[in-house]
């Protein structure tokens, strides 16, 4: 019998895993400078796109689990980074808004980006955007098969 298929060099998750790891290194000092784990970073970038959204749009937009993302809240409103506050009209419904420490966040999170960038020369702009794409339709087959598990 042929055990090609079992070799690492084969597997599309060992890349990946090893990508997401190196990611996490290169970042992790950018984002301890802003006192930030890259949840929170995650977090922060979904809200200065959009602040004063609801729970459950962050949980959207953001693609972290429920649980982990009320641990993550918690923390940021120690940091004084955010505010979560209930509805008027649905005590369950809850809006999150940024702090001024959190709106004055993005300013010196502004070259994060770029200096990751930087961490890898050997992926282009051309490259950048094809991985972006090759890896949504990834994120896209993984959810529908998280749908048809269910």
């Amino acid at each position: 019998m042929n055990y090609n298929q079992l070799k690492l060099d084969q597997q599309l998750c060992h890349r990946l895993y090893i990508a997401s790891n190196g990611l996490t290194r290169a970042y992790r000092p950018l984002l301890d400078a802003l006192n930030l784990t890259y949840p929170q970073y995650v977090v922060m970038m979904a809200l200065w796109e959009e602040d004063g959204i609801t729970v459950q749009r962050l949980l959207q937009k953001t693609a972290v689990n429920g649980g982990a993302m009320s641990l993550i809240l918690k923390k940021m409103m120690v940091k004084k980074l955010l505010s979560v506050t209930p509805s008027d009209e649905d005590k369950r419904k809850k809006y999150i808004h940024l702090l001024p420490t959190g709106q004055q966040l993005q300013a010196k999170a502004a070259e994060v980006p770029a200096k990751i960038q930087c961490a890898f020369p050997n992926i282009d702009k051309t490259d950048l955007h094809q991985l972006i794409t090759l890896l949504d339709k990834v994120c896209l087959d993984l959810d529908t098969t998280a749908e048809h598990e269910s």
